[in-house]
């Protein structure tokens, strides 16, 4: 594993596995995130697949739907190799979607706080 990258492999893209993430997946709350995880068995060269999605309702407009992607995504990508080390010592494989849930555009630390205690919500549920 590289560290501060986001490839590809690393996306849940399966709309079965997100579909089975939402009907079975356990969720917990870290503002501004909603995080919802499930672990799996799928054989696969990343031990995490994530996603990450912000509602049309709350936010009208694509560019601030994207931005606050943008945001959520950078604090996973530069937060994760810590993450991933721990979850490679309980060789584990998960697959976790991260809803934003704020009702307003948050700064990007505000973003990155919740992100690294959601991290650590994470490792003590699993």
């Amino acid at each position: 594993m590289e560290g501060f990258t986001l490839h590809k492999e690393e996306r849940l893209c399966s709309q079965k596995l997100i579909e089975e993430l939402f009907t079975s997946g356990e969720s917990f709350l870290s503002y501004p995130l909603k995080v919802v995880f499930l672990k799996t068995e799928l054989p696969q060269t990343y031990p995490v697949l994530s996603s990450f999605t912000v509602s049309k309702r709350n936010f009208k407009r694509a560019v601030k739907r994207n931005l606050l992607k943008r945001r959520i995504r950078e604090a996973y990508r530069l937060n994760k190799p810590a993450f991933y080390q721990e979850i490679v010592a309980k060789q584990l494989h998960l697959a976790i979607m991260f809803v934003y849930i704020g009702k307003d555009i948050v700064e990007y630390q505000a973003i990155e706080k919740g992100m690294i205690s959601a991290f650590k919500k994470l490792l003590t549920k699993i």
